[in-house]
């Protein structure tokens, strides 16, 4: 019989935003976008820049803005351990818009550098077009 029960645990290195039972989520990888629905095959993953939504079990959608990081689906838990998650409504559209201007016209370098510049926009690209 498969199993019907799904839990999130989303971490960051300052707390846990949720931990509890949930329909199904969807969030961003490194090289893409996956769903999860209970029963899924154990994978790991490096979560990426985008939104993560949580379908709860109440009906309701919780979204989340997550920063890159892993993520570990291993026997109905879903957990993501992220360098920053935000709620949507609390993203700060003149600061991902600051971000983006000063990635833009910062001159790398190095390979570090230009990867780094790189990174900033694309995070501040997605968190921008997360807040629409």
């Amino acid at each position: 019989m498969a199993d019907t029960s799904l839990q999130v645990v989303l971490v960051t290195p300052e707390t846990t935003l949720a931990d509890k039972p949930v329909r199904s989520l969807q969030f961003p990888l490194y090289d893409g976008q996956i769903g999860v629905l209970p029963g899924r095959a154990p994978v790991v993953g490096r979560l990426g820049f985008g939104v993560l939504t949580i379908a709860t079990d109440a009906g309701e959608t919780e979204k989340y803005f997550v920063e890159g990081g892993f993520v570990q689906v291993k026997a109905g838990t879903v957990t993501l351990l992220t360098d920053r998650a935000l709620a949507i409504d609390a993203i700060d559209r003149q600061a991902a818009e600051e971000l983006l201007t000063e990635a833009s016209t910062r001159v790398p370098v190095t390979a570090a550098e230009l990867a780094a510049k790189e990174r900033d926009q694309e995070c501040a690209r997605r968190m921008l077009a997360a807040s629409r």
